[in-house]
């Protein structure tokens, strides 16, 4: 209950920095929203009309920069984000729940698909690390950690979407009309699998190599030679006693990737147009657009926070040695 309770304050205490840190930052960049609509109605609006596009992106500059800080505070509590700029007059919660689906989708099953494949081909690999596959696979593992995702998926948009016209160039689905049902869902399927397969593939080097490196530590631990000693199987060694440990430190990176599932890919949404967080951070940074580059900061900050939380308490189950501090 001690090291639960510390971690909740500790959650509570980055929270609030981190909150205090995305209402500086924005504040920080040269001009402001209301400069922005100003430029966009090629100066038409009049000094009241100024003035409430002000209140409303929350930069309200006739205001002292506290007051400003407990309104913002104040409206991040309540949910209430504000309205866009970059899709003015949407509400920046209406942008948002628009978008965020597409993310999940699209990063998250990816981010699941390659922690999966590239822990058991880490196990794999380490388990027969004296072998010819093993002897091959690490050096291709290597060579796609350490790849530009956005330098791979550019060259895969060209090769199969380009050139050989397998797969569409970009989007999320067809703009056909009538597209529903079956023939839809048909279609976002379509559109993902090249930015999916960007994800997958530059990712999964990274979680086998990790995995590797853990089972070669582990499997030098006495209790593995004693596992050995007693004549025990070796897939039953292999998977409970040296995967089960070794994988230990992957969960706690796992669960830092799906945390920023939620910022989306910012480089391959952008390749491939795709409707995802990370392209709509984009345009947000373009356009000023204080309310939404804070929304979305928030919601990355609280996506890593909760699922580094939920971690943390994860693993004192998994490992009960966390709780006393490893003695």
């Amino acid at each position: 209950m001690k090291y639960i309770l510390k971690r909740v304050i500790f959650f509570l205490i980055t929270l609030w920095a981190a909150l205090t840190i995305n209402f500086i930052l924005p504040r920080m960049m040269p001009g402001n929203p209301a400069e922005v609509m100003i430029a966009k109605f090629q100066g038409r609006l009049n000094p009241q009309a100024i003035s409430a596009l002000e209140i409303a992106f929350g930069i309200n500059t006739h205001e002292s920069m506290l007051a400003q800080y407990w309104d913002y505070l104040g409206r991040m509590a309540t949910g209430n984000f504000g309205i866009s700029v970059s899709f003015y007059p949407t509400a920046v919660a209406q942008v948002l729940a628009q978008a965020v689906p597409w993310t999940l989708g699209l990063a998250g099953i990816s981010t699941v698909i390659a922690f999966i494949l590239g822990t058991l081909l880490g196990i794999r690999v380490s388990w027969k690390r004296n072998s010819a596959s093993s002897s091959f696979a690490v050096p291709i593992a290597f060579f796609l950690n350490s790849m530009p995702y956005f330098w791979f998926a550019l060259i895969v948009e060209y090769v199969f979407a380009f050139v050989f016209g397998w797969f569409p160039l970009g989007g999320a689905y067809s703009s056909s009309s009538g597209l529903s049902g079956l023939a839809l869902v048909w279609s976002v399927l379509y559109h993902a699998i090249l930015p999916a397969a960007t994800i997958i593939i530059t990712a999964m080097g990274g979680w086998m190599l990790t995995m590797r490196n853990n089972m070669i530590s582990v499997l030098s631990d006495d209790y593995i030679t004693f596992a050995f000693a007693q004549g025990l199987p070796e897939k039953e060694i292999e998977m409970n006693y040296a995967a089960r440990n070794a994988i230990l430190p992957s969960f706690t990176g796992f669960a830092m990737a799906i945390g920023f599932v939620i910022s989306g890919v910012l480089l391959t949404e952008i390749v491939f147009s795709y409707p995802g967080v990370g392209y709509l951070l984009y345009q947000a940074v373009l356009n000023i657009d204080y309310p939404l580059m804070q929304a979305i900061f928030l919601f990355i900050t609280v996506a890593v926070l909760v699922a580094n939380f939920i971690a943390d308490i994860v693993y004192v189950f998994l490992d009960p040695r966390a709780r006393s501090g490893g003695e």
